[in-house]
């Protein structure tokens, strides 16, 4: 039986995602299995659709007797560099059945199909959509259960503790092929977990004198030590990762995810304890951003190219209050890198632009500036401290790049990436109404952290976003679950007409305590409520920030998992989780969710027995 034609009945797992693309050639046309081979490295372009970062596992070249997988290529690496890295399978003195084949392909494919969680927000364009999941999904996660908890030796910062932890499926350790999570401290921790076995497998401490300047002791803004979210990435040996991760000493370090070994020395990339958040990484820049002005640190965006012996560092500068969106900079198909912009005014002669969302992108050695969005109101935001502190998730729909974004107004906004803001800066695609804060609260209010978005099977497009406090009293969803005081997540849908854009409601979930960004992950929407104090200031007694009076009013999370398509409540950990957490998220991966919290313990809910 021809490759080819058992390739006809092949039947791949709905996974909401292409799994697989075949480049199909035959004798007839004088073509073996190297033309499509060098058809995927010159012409596929890594920004279609198919090709894209995350969509596919493994790319085929095929002819009439050989099957050929050319690597992981665009769905680690969007670059057609990486499309040399080939297997071959001969086929051609074999008496292959349909069956035999398919059997073969899907051999070839089961250990591509793994899910690995890289990057804070699961991918460059903070989707948070975990689209490689197969373990879990909407008949099983009643059964999630707690499979280990694990107490670290982090010790807590003002409010901070445990960041997102980065999760890589296979990697080469001496001890053989191991799944590990890599999770970050604020103490300047950095931990590789064996996610079978609940245990530590190294830990790295990065140590170095007390910086001059820091935040005030108490002050749950500008706390010491390592904030920023640390990015994973492949190297050119198989099986090998390198975990790039900032100090708070503002220099980065690059680990050997197998063993803890740095294998390059640090370099400055930013001010000590100067409050930086997540790193993203594309096409070898590193990018963060910063906020709050701590320790005279300026807010900005950053960048360094990774293979620049130099390590330039690369800055823009928005004159605006800080770019603390949760999850960093979000990096649209083109490399442009947009972050939020917090309080400050609107001034673009004077290259002004708080309160609003930038795009900037490197050009040679420089950070320059390429698209902004200021909303109409800004001014209205500024004197409420409602900044729009939310990084951006980033999409294609309907054959254009889209991100939605939002506010502590507790709007959405839609936005094309080509043009953010139409000519003016300021006419998005789409707002929505208020969804939240009725009272226009700074603090206990609003839309806080990032976006979300995820795609059907049948194309439909949704995004999701959680806010805290209670809805608005004139916001209604088609399907909602009775009263919101504290928080809840809400989904809509992109849709079109007459070329028009706009955001569509659907659903809304439960009241969750202070709802964080959700993670979408096989039809199942995981969240959770972080239990936090969130309060600022106080009638009588004014502002006042002050992280113990915090930590003590502080409760405990409670991880849920939610129906992606109705928002049902599938799942709910009860009081299972001891303690909150501040400014962390989660990570889905291979059957296993993940959350950490202030008292240093990080958590792994799964099936029993399922994922080993």
């Amino acid at each position: 039986m021809p490759i080819a034609e058992a390739i006809a009945h092949l039947y791949l797992p709905d996974r909401s995602s292409k799994v697989a693309t075949f480049e199909l050639k035959n004798r007839l046309t004088k073509q073996t299995v190297a033309d499509p081979v060098e058809q995927y490295r010159r012409d596929r372009d890594p920004r279609e659709r198919f090709f894209e970062f995350g969509r596919c596992v493994v790319h085929f070249a095929v002819d009439d007797s050989c099957l050929q997988s050319v690597s992981k290529t665009l769905s680690i690496r969007p670059r057609r560099e990486a499309l040399a890295c080939c297997s071959r399978m001969d086929f051609s003195a074999r008496k292959m059945t349909t069956r035999k084949v398919c059997i073969v392909i899907l051999m070839a494919l089961a250990p591509l199909a793994a899910a690995d969680w890289l990057t804070d927000g699961g991918n460059t364009k903070r989707t948070a959509w975990q689209q490689n999941e197969t373990i879990l999904n909407r008949d099983n996660v009643k059964n999630l259960t707690i499979l280990w908890k694990l107490q670290l030796d982090n010790v807590p910062h003002e409010m901070h503790s445990l960041f997102p932890p980065l999760i890589v499926e296979a990697v080469k350790t001496s001890g053989g092929i191991k799944q590990l999570a890599i999770e970050a401290g604020i103490d300047d921790k950095l931990y590789a977990i064996d996610v079978v076995a609940g245990k530590v497998l190294w830990k790295r401490h990065f140590e170095y004198p007390p910086p001059k300047e820091r935040g005030d002791p108490g002050d749950p803004l500008c706390p010491t030590g390592l904030t920023a979210t640390p990015v994973v990435a492949p190297t050119d040996t198989p099986g090998g990762y390198r975990v790039y991760a900032m100090a708070g000493d503002g220099k980065v370090h690059s680990v050997n995810v197998a063993n803890g070994e740095e294998v390059a020395p640090p370099f400055q990339f930013g001010y000590p304890n100067g409050k930086s958040y997540a790193l993203n990484l594309w096409n070898n820049h590193l990018f963060t951003t910063t906020s709050q002005g701590c320790a005279g640190n300026p807010n900005q965006i950053w960048a360094v190219n990774l293979k620049d012996p130099e390590k330039k560092v690369m800055t823009y500068n928005p004159g605006s209050g800080g770019l603390w969106g949760r999850t960093g900079a979000a990096i649209d198909s083109m490399g442009t890198a947009w972050a939020p912009t917090g309080d400050g005014f609107y001034d673009p002669v004077k290259k002004i632009y708080g309160n609003g969302l930038i795009g900037a992108r490197v050009e040679g050695r420089e950070l320059k500036l390429i698209d902004y969005y200021e909303p109409t109101n800004w001014a209205w935001l500024q004197k409420r401290d409602l900044d729009m502190q939310v990084t951006p998730a980033i999409f294609q729909f309907k054959g254009r790049e889209l991100m939605v974004a939002g506010s502590k107004e507790c709007r959405m906004y839609l936005l094309d990436t080509k043009s953010a803001g139409g000519a003016n800066h300021q006419t998005p695609l789409d707002r929505t109404p208020l969804m939240c804060n009725e009272e226009a609260d700074f603090q206990s209010a609003g839309i806080w952290g990032s976006m979300a978005s995820w795609e059907q099977a049948n194309g439909t497009r949704w995004v999701l976003t959680p806010f805290w406090g209670a809805v608005h009293p004139t916001f209604k969803t088609p399907i909602s679950y009775g009263p919101v005081s504290h928080g809840a997540v809400v989904a809509l849908k992109v849709e079109e007409t007459n070329g028009k854009f706009y955001l569509k409601p659907v659903w809304m979930s439960r009241d969750m305590n202070q709802a964080e960004p959700p993670v979408i992950a096989n039809g199942v929407v995981f969240a959770y409520g972080s239990g936090e104090n969130t309060r600022q200031a106080y009638k009588d007694r004014g502002l006042a920030d002050f992280s113990p009076l915090r930590i003590k009013n502080s409760t405990h999370a409670v991880l849920y998992a939610l129906d992606a398509l109705t928002g049902k409540e599938l799942y709910s950990s009860g009081d299972q989780i001891k303690a909150w957490n501040h400014f962390s998220g989660l990570s889905v991966a291979n059957g296993r969710v993940y959350i950490g919290t202030y008292d240093s313990v990080l958590y792994c809910f799964g099936l029993e027995g399922a994922g080993k």
